[in-house]
């Protein structure tokens, strides 16, 4: 459930009582947040144990407890703080069993699978000296999936006959009643289920009681070759976007131990030095009358309060930490730090006396909507053509979906007019594993067409 509203109180004090509240970060706290990066389509979310399924918009806020779940249109992206990233594939559920710290300060996170299709492109920290390394362990019926390097795989739940894993790239390693082995990249293993354990003791007898025993246990299968799947091309897409924007020269000397959001940054704005205020960053397609406040919602989490959602594609780290200020001459601008809390509410630093800044409720435990509210994407990409307007901020613009974002601003900067852009379209990228054999005992699946992230022909911006 969800409510509008667009009147914003008028008040500086309201940019100091916005820093104020500010959650302990992994620094000073083993709990942990990371960011549900994209979201296509029917998604849904549930913030804590027994809160219920509410509607998932991007940038919302993923704690330990939550479950996010896409329907048959839907797909989905979480993103870690090191840029590692999980997707769900459409009629797919998962749940974040543990998002927290090692002594060590190693990150663990630990996610169950619940149903559908998961896909992992995962950047961890690997053990050096006599440190930990972060891990990562995927659960999905009685076996488990461990990760301590950077990998990218697939997992496939089929109900409760069978699972099927395919290693992209890395090593994973798995482990439960079908035994221990490891994948290499370039293979899949197909893990068959027991059969209901007590319906196989009824039909035992002593005579086969032992052939039964056996029957109960998970086994597996692996082959030195893997199957596509129809939204492989979707996740590869996703890890070439990430790969693409993750650092570009203007940001590369932004001191942040986070790489969560920004690809997002580097694709919808740029990072720039201002007298007074240092390196900073902006976002394209802003006017003189804009503010990031305009756009978002606050959402609530139990134990921890109403956060405020920013309802931008990029709106992850500038809300969550560092500071906004009003530099004369330049407008709003970000200015990166905090790095040791995490900001519920936005800092603010520097706002004109006539700020209109949101609230946060002081009761209800309802999604507000502010201004436009959250953005919906459709379900399988942006359209053929997009319009973008003035003071947009890149509002509704798909990730990747136009080709030189930054010089379509500069159109639209000039000509103070919207334009409407031709976007990047798909094109064929991934192709199986060479030695994909169509006699597979899982039987023989079609490749869906890729979509690149690599870059195309220009976009045409025509001003309307």
């Amino acid at each position: 459930m969800s409510i509008q509203i667009s009147a914003r109180k008028n008040s500086l004090g309201v940019s100091i009582l916005l820093v104020a509240l500010a959650i302990p970060a992994s620094a000073n706290s083993k709990a942990r947040i990371v960011r549900l990066s994209d979201v296509q389509g029917t998604v849904q979310i549930e913030r804590a144990p027994g809160d219920g399924f509410d509607q998932a918009f991007m940038n919302l806020p993923v704690i330990e407890g939550t479950k996010i779940k896409t329907g048959k249109d839907g797909r989905a992206e979480i993103e870690f703080e090191d840029g590692s990233a999980l997707r769900l594939a459409p009629g797919s559920e998962i749940s974040f069993a543990s998002l927290s710290l090692g002594d060590e300060g190693q990150k663990l996170n630990t996610v169950d699978l619940l149903a559908g299709t998961v896909y992992a492109d995962l950047h961890l920290k690997s053990a050096y000296e006599k440190k930990t390394g972060d891990q990562f362990q995927l659960n999905f019926s009685h076996e488990s999936l461990t990760v301590q390097q950077s990998a990218h795989f697939r997992a496939e739940l089929a109900g409760s006959a069978h699972a099927t894993l395919a290693v992209f790239k890395g090593k994973v390693r798995a482990t439960g009643p079908s035994g221990l082995f490891d994948l290499a990249d370039k293979r899949s293993a197909t893990i068959s289920f027991a059969k209901d354990a007590a319906k196989n003791q009824e039909a035992a007898t002593a005579a086969d009681s032992s052939k039964n025993d056996a029957a109960q246990k998970d086994t597996f299968k692996i082959a030195k070759n893997y199957e596509t799947e129809p939204a492989d091309a979707w996740d590869h897409q996703q890890s070439d976007y990430h790969d693409r924007y993750a650092t570009t020269t203007n940001s590369a000397s932004l001191a942040s131990p986070y790489a969560y959001g920004m690809s997002d940054l580097n694709y919808y704005g740029s990072f720039m030095m201002v007298p007074g205020y240092g390196s900073v960053w902006q976002p394209y397609l802003i006017g003189a009358n804009w503010s990031p406040f305009l756009d978002g919602a606050w959402s609530f989490y139990p134990g921890m309060g109403y956060m405020w959602v920013s309802g931008y594609p990029w709106g992850w780290m500038p809300y969550n930490y560092g500071n906004w200020a009003f530099a004369q001459g330049f407008g709003w601008v970000w200015q990166p730090g905090n790095w040791n809390s995490w900001n519920a509410y936005p800092s603010v630093v520097n706002a004109p006396a006539r700020t209109l800044m949101p609230t946060a409720p002081t009761t209800g435990h309802q999604t507000v909507m502010v201004g436009r509210g959250l953005a919906l994407e459709p379900a399988y990409g942006a359209p053929d053509r997009l319009t973008i307007s003035p003071g947009s901020a890149g509002f509704g613009v798909p990730r990747g979906s136009v080709n030189r974002l930054d010089r379509v601003a500069k159109t639209i900067d000039r000509t103070a007019r919207p334009v409407t852009v031709s976007t990047v379209q798909p094109t064929t990228s991934f192709a199986p594993a060479s030695g994909f054999a169509a006699s597979s005992a899982m039987g023989e699946r079609s490749a869906a067409p890729a979509m690149s992230a690599h870059p195309a022909p220009a976009a045409v911006a025509r001003p309307r």
